[in-house]
Order: structure tokens, then sequence, then C-alpha cells
């Protein structure tokens, strides 16, 4: 079984930083490209970054240069540093990875339980 937690969100200021981190456990075979997304409420869940295995990263255009994504492959977890937060930030963040489960060696889209990130005055 694979599963991926996720650290708790919190409530920052406009301007202020986060960091939301997320670890899979399990039987695990290997870890493909890990991502986060976030949803608000009313809205569609956005995909906010990823990053592939070799270190290749895309992000939405909206939290460029603002954002940072990394991974451990060592310790097989996702980081997302969150600086000049602004209130639009504000939504639920989950971690996704696509996983090869080691047991049965299928790959499977495998999400965290979701963090609620608040950007507040």
């Amino acid at each position: 079984q694979v599963q991926l937690v996720q650290s708790e969100g919190g409530l920052a200021q406009p301007g202020g930083s986060l960091r939301l981190s997320c670890a899979a456990s399990g039987t695990i075979a290997a870890i493909y490209t890990m991502a986060w997304y976030r949803q608000s409420p009313g809205k569609q869940r956005e995909l906010v970054a990823n990053i592939a295995p070799g270190g290749i990263i895309n992000y939405v255009d909206s939290v460029k240069g603002r954002f940072t994504i990394s991974r451990d492959d060592d310790r097989n977890r996702l980081y997302l540093q969150m600086n000049s937060l602004r209130s639009e930030d504000t939504a639920v963040y989950y971690c996704n990875a696509d996983i090869r489960e080691r047991l049965t060696m299928r790959t499977g889209v495998y999400w965290g339980q979701g963090t609620q990130v608040t950007i507040s005055s």
C-alpha cells in the first residue's frame, strides 16, 4: 500500500511565506512525476507545479518567481516553498505523485489528504 501524507498548512499574512511537505511511504518501487495542486472554493483544482525525476519543473504562471517545488528522492519527499504569498493563494493544497507499487509493479496516481493554506491579514 502506498500513501502520501502532507504536513499541515497554515495561516500567513500577505507577503509571508509557508512551506509544505509531502511524504510518500509504503511499498514503493519508483516515484515518477510529483506535483502540487490547489483548489479554492468554487474553482476547479489546478496544477501549481510539478517536478519530474530528472528535475524538469513546471509552474503555473501565477506562482512563477514566488513558489519553489523540490523533491528529495532519498527520503521520498516533496516540498513547496511559498514566498510572497497573496490572498489569492488561499486554497486547499494537494500533493500528487505517479508511483509504481512494488508488489504489483503497477503505476498509479496517488494524492495526499490536502491541507488548508490561508493568506489573510
